[in-house]
């Protein structure tokens, strides 16, 4: 597998903010988003096997573990990650654009799935078939850069029901939107979703690597 980092860290995002986790940040992606702020994943990385992986982890000793990229799913061998993290006893998040067949990987895996809105770029690349796939303890994420964006995503989640299938997140582009912009407009709404904000940048800053 080509691996871009292994790193331990706060968990910046999702339901688990806060928690100790290790991440794995696969290389490659399929899509270039419009904020995207892992470019560097992009090309970056080495071969390692999964035992190798597994190894990393293990020394680095969180229950919690994220796999993320890039885009996760183009890599074949990202099912069989999960199995062996899973068999070892993690928590096994993993974080994917939504272009690609989530239905891949272990069902015990809890899924961090981007929705992207249209301020990304790439609004047309959501595999509609992953909807069906969610579960109560996965969690759909959409990134908001501006009041379209957020409109567009709230008429999304209400017609596929989204929010009675899992929990979803709204977070702010925050070099188009505050959070507290946001925050306004969930409430205006009262809309079925969470607010989420990306923690680990809140402690240590913008564009600073292996946190």
């Amino acid at each position: 597998m080509k691996i871009c980092e292994i790193y331990q860290s706060i968990q910046g995002e999702s339901t688990y903010a806060g928690m100790p986790c290790t991440f794995v940040r696969l290389s490659g992606c399929n899509l270039s988003c419009t904020y995207c702020d892992t470019q560097y994943a992009l090309q970056e990385g080495t071969e390692h096997s999964v035992p190798e992986i597994i190894g990393k982890v293990k020394n680095l000793g969180t229950s919690l573990v994220e796999i993320t990229g890039g885009e996760p799913l183009l890599q074949e061998e990202t099912p069989l990650l999960c199995r062996k993290l899973l068999s070892n006893g993690h928590t096994v998040l993993v974080e994917t654009n939504g272009s690609l067949n989530i239905a891949l990987l272990p069902q015990d895996c809890i899924i961090i799935m981007d929705i992207k809105c249209p301020g990304s770029g790439c609004a047309d690349s959501f595999y509609f078939d992953n909807i069906s796939n969610l579960r109560q303890h996965d969690e759909c994420k959409m990134v908001i850069s501006g009041k379209d964006d957020f409109n567009w995503a709230l008429q999304f989640t209400c017609d596929n029901s989204l929010h009675n299938r899992c929990t979803v997140i709204f977070s702010p582009n925050t070099k188009k939107v505050s959070p507290g912009e946001l925050a306004g407009w969930i409430l205006e709404a009262n809309a079925p979703v969470r607010l989420g904000l990306q923690l680990h940048k809140i402690i240590w800053g913008e564009n600073v690597r292996g946190v």
